[in-house]
């Protein structure tokens, strides 16, 4: 890796490591989320500064290019996160459907209430 590319990368890890915190201080990104994250920057870091590991894991891998490990690694985060998401998005609906339908039923109780003190 050229020192150019390292060093871009260093910073890269580096805004990525403090935007995430930042974020959790801000409370804009909730803890439970904020650890993948967190982690994923330190690997990047890690993986930079250690070049002959990612060179290792591609040769492990059969991979020609570390680059090419790195686009794979990264695609697999995505459609694991987008799976997690999928799934949380699946309970929230849920969620949201359980709340209306008891919302209804307390609605038409309260109803029945007022209707039954005004005779």
């Amino acid at each position: 890796m050229l020192p150019k590319q390292k060093i871009a990368m260093i910073v890269i890890c580096i805004f990525i490591f403090t935007y995430i915190l930042d974020l959790v201080r801000r409370r804009r990104l909730r803890e439970e989320y904020s650890w993948l994250w967190l982690l994923i920057s330190l690997m990047l870091f890690i993986l930079v500064i250690k070049y002959n590991w990612l060179v290792v894991l591609s040769r492990l891998l059969g991979v020609v290019l570390p680059t090419s490990t790195l686009f794979l690694g990264a695609l697999i985060f995505l459609m694991i996160l987008s799976v997690q998401f999928s799934v949380r998005i699946s309970n929230l609906t849920n969620q949201v459907k359980n709340l209306v339908q008891e919302n209804a039923l307390l609605s038409d109780k309260i109803k029945e209430i007022k209707e039954s003190c005004e005779t």
